[in-house]
């Protein structure tokens, strides 16, 4: 690909759509908006309107950091909406029903600001797998509008620049590089729209959100020399169902571990890919006593093994460290390695490192915190987020 043709294309196709008025871009801090910005700022200059929505849903100081970060490059305006969206999301518990609301209070916020600075037009950075996944039915991602046949511009009072939309994850640190993006934006984790609260599996309510946060922190400093694609911790209510496999699944699992092993289901579905669509299915936990003797090769034949015994199973993970048997919550650390985000394996993170890892989540969170579990699910059949 000639990125210095695409971004001179693109630069020339936004003048030309754009004309004399200004555009909104939301910037997350992530590589996707932040370059959508960069190309937008060097076809229009000042005509740019670059704002940052401090949801509720956002990691420690990610506001502050990215403002930081973009300094001297953007003038970015923050806009604390953190009241609003908490009064449409919290108590929501349907992973599909959060991503919409989401979507819509998200929108909303911006058909505002839009009004507000006197923006007619919306930049953002959808890129190539958020339109694809959403369109086949994987998941909806919240940045996916004209590709559904909504009338924006109906709805919101903008239309959408979208100068991404064909383009992947490496591509688009390509282009970052070549527009100037500071290095830091470059390898920055990748965070979905609507942020932790995808990663809040099940109900959403603000103990959940401060736990997680602070387990994220954890799981982004100390998974940071690894050098993943992406890794993240997901929080689900420590509920246990009984749906007739266990057995079963048991004696499989016990073929990979030379002591003894139990397995559960947790009580909260998650995402999963089968046959190209989206399904909700179970969690599975495993716990063994000699798991850092089993190499991943033969994890990865586990979740195959048992996934086939139980297609209903869309992750399977691995209790790493117990902390506090009657704690209301269990924190999973997801690490993914992937080019495109379309598919993706489970990252070969030594399992002593991350007993470290978990005795640290353990430290930090407290007694809410039950257990900490790795999520040894490749992409299919599991998602890379739980929702």
């Amino acid at each position: 690909m000639d990125f210095e043709r695409f971004i001179q294309e693109k630069v020339e196709e936004i003048r030309r759509v754009v004309g004399p008025e200004r555009v909104l871009c939301a910037i997350s801090g992530g590589v996707d908006s932040t370059t959508t910005a960069f190309l937008v700022k060097r076809a229009i200059g000042d005509r740019l309107v670059p704002v940052i929505l401090d949801t509720g849903f956002l990691r420690e100081n990610e506001v502050q950091d990215v403002v930081s970060t973009l300094s001297g490059y953007l003038d970015l305006k923050v806009i604390d909406v953190k009241d609003v969206f908490y009064r449409y999301l919290l108590g929501l518990e349907d992973a599909e029903e959060k991503r919409k609301t989401f979507r819509h209070v998200f929108y909303s916020v911006l058909a505002k600001v839009a009004k507000e600075y006197g923006c007619r037009f919306l930049a953002q950075g959808t890129i190539a797998p958020d339109w694809i996944e959403t369109v086949k039915g994987i998941k909806t991602q919240h940045n996916v509008l004209t590709q559904l046949g909504l009338q924006v511009e109906d709805l919101y009072g903008f239309s959408v620049i979208e100068p991404l939309q064909d383009l992947y994850k490496d591509q688009v640190r390509e282009v970052a590089r070549r527009l100037g993006v500071p290095e830091k934006i470059l390898k920055r984790q990748p965070f979905p729209g609507p942020g932790l609260l995808v990663r809040c599996v099940g109900r959403v309510d603000l103990e959940k959100l401060d736990i997680l946060r602070k387990a994220t922190a954890v799981v982004e400093e100390m998974l940071l020399s690894f050098s993943p694609s992406q890794y993240f911790a997901v929080i689900l209510d420590n509920q246990v169902i009984s749906v007739g496999y266990e057995g079963r699944l048991r004696e499989v699992a016990c073929k990979y571990f030379t002591t003894g092993v139990n397995v559960k289901y947790l009580g909260t579905k998650a995402t999963g890919v089968r046959g190209g669509s989206r399904v909700y299915g179970r969690v599975l936990a495993i716990e063994a006593r000699d798991l850092c003797e089993v190499p991943y090769s033969k994890l990865h034949n586990l979740v195959m093994d048992l996934v086939s015994l139980d297609n209903e199973i869309t992750h399977v993970i691995l209790k790493i460290c117990d902390n506090n048997p009657v704690g209301k919550y269990v924190i999973v650390i997801r690490s993914i390695e992937t080019r495109d985000f379309m598919t993706a394996t489970i990252s070969e993170i030594p399992l002593n490192y991350l007993e470290k890892v978990s005795t640290k989540i353990c430290e930090v969170c407290g007694d809410y915190v039950a257990a900490v579990y790795y999520d040894i699910t490749s992409k299919p059949p599991a998602t890379i987020e739980f929702e």
